[in-house]
């Protein structure tokens, strides 16, 4: 469903740069284990050659593993962190734009069959809250769409005559507040609510 009708989205459109919120939080931790992989890397290499006057220790190769194990984790984080910072969501008449930093795809309003605002917890004792856009589809979802193939959800619909087949955006609180209004604004008869509680 990527790029039917217009090209691109209107020049009047509302831009929503969700991705800072995400990279802000996620590059300083790509940092931290990206810093801290690389002196338990040290370490267990000093361990291991016996470097100074120290006696080679295999025990060492812990501590190589370990290092590596946590630098791969931090790069991956950065990176991720990094790409997501250009993230955005874009409204206008046609639809939902999403672009997830390296790539666009669109959701036209005509194709879904209604837009609601849904809260989940989640969390070992269920006590975070995050809130999801979910996009209800009349025609057939684009799972091999690289931009809204990641979104699509196959579970129990929030009303009972919806599809199980949507889309889910997770929104990040600094943002949620104007796309919900922005969505509300270009298409209030699709938009529903639904009660907090468990996951969708």
């Amino acid at each position: 469903m990527s790029h039917p009708g217009p090209l691109s989205p209107s020049p009047t459109a509302t831009v929503i740069h969700t991705g800072r919120h995400a990279a802000r939080r996620v590059l300083p931790r790509g940092i931290v284990l990206t810093a801290l992989g690389a002196v338990t890397l040290s370490g267990g290499t000093v361990a291991v050659a016996g470097l100074g006057e120290r006696t080679p220790d295999p025990a060492g190769f812990g501590g190589i593993l370990i290092g590596l194990l946590m630098g791969f984790v931090g790069i991956s984080s950065f990176l991720a962190g990094w790409s997501a910072r250009r993230s955005t969501v874009t409204v206008d008449a046609s639809g939902l734009w999403v672009n997830n930093g390296d790539a666009e795809g669109v959701i036209p309003w005509q194709d879904l069959a209604g837009v609601g605002l849904y809260w989940s917890r989640t969390g070992r004792r269920r006590n975070l809250q995050i809130c999801s856009l979910e996009l209800y589809p009349k025609s057939p979802v684009q799972h091999a769409d690289p931009v809204l193939g990641p979104l699509v959800r196959d579970e129990e619909p929030l009303r009972p005559e919806l599809p199980r087949l949507r889309y889910r955006l997770f929104l990040p609180e600094s943002s949620r507040d104007t796309v919900v209004a922005s969505v509300q604004h270009q298409v209030p008869q699709l938009w529903f609510s639904v009660p907090s509680g468990g996951a969708p």
